[in-house]
């Protein structure tokens, strides 16, 4: 008799048991269909962003260009190409990954000459040899260059620089990126009151960094920005037979 109560409890338990698999494994199951779904709103969300950054950029792009090459002074035409500069990073932004520092440093230093000698500006581009050359995310990427052409567009704009310095160092584990112009120079009051500095100021936090204005060396503003770099990759280890 107690043999038989014993096998009748082992066999409750089990199916006991099983009942409780069989209601994990439903609400698993349940779980993953609605994390596909999810999944694959978020994909469709995307995609059609991407449709409509791409339409943007080939029709407002497209009249931007224009307006660059028929503008009636450089000013206007380096607006133009400043807008254009933009509409494109926010589309490359969501297609491209992480870039080099040097890669980044070579795009910066391409578009920043570009835009100097059209407004008859000289550049001056110094950047010594053994930089390190750490991988930036999207974002580092965006808010470097963004900070870069905000500079330089202060430096045309505001300062009518006829010379602008880029000097690129490092201070520790941390990138010095310095713009020096050689116009009148901006009082310590405008500093941060503007849309466009305040924007550098808030990019410069998004790189854990800092940034400030001073007097150039021998006239004009100084912009030094100063953020820590990502720490470069490990060594990859050649296995050998």
């Amino acid at each position: 008799m107690n043999a038989l109560l014993l096998l009748l409890v082992l066999s409750l338990a089990a199916a006991l048991f099983t009942v409780v698999r069989l209601r994990r494994r439903l609400r698993t199951q349940k779980v993953d269909a609605q994390t596909a779904q999810l999944l694959e709103r978020v994909k469709a969300t995307a995609a059609e962003r991407q449709r409509i950054l791409n339409d943007l950029h080939d029709d407002i792009g497209a009249k931007l260009l224009t307006l660059v090459h028929t503008a009636e002074n450089p000013g206007q035409a380096d607006l133009a190409r400043e807008v254009l500069q933009d509409l494109r990073d926010v589309v490359t932004r969501t297609r491209t990954g992480a870039a080099s520092l040097l890669d980044v440093l070579a795009q910066i230093r391409d578009e920043t000459t570009q835009r100097l000698l059209v407004m008859r500006a000289k550049p001056i581009w110094e950047q010594p040899d053994d930089l390190p050359d750490p991988m930036l995310d999207e974002v580092q990427t965006l808010n470097l260059f963004r900070i870069a052409r905000e500079a330089v567009t202060n430096a045309l704009r505001h300062a009518h620089a006829r010379q602008v310095r880029i000097r690129i160092g490092c201070a520790g584990q941390d990138l010095l990126f310095e713009v020096t112009d050689d116009g009148p120079g901006m009082s310590s009051d405008s500093v941060g009151q503007g849309r466009g500095t305040a924007a550098m100021q808030n990019r410069a936090a998004e790189l854990r960094g800092q940034i400030h204005w001073q007097p150039g060396t021998v006239a004009g503003t100084k912009v030094v920005l100063r953020f820590p770099l990502p720490a470069p990759l490990p060594p990859v280890q050649v296995r050998r037979e």
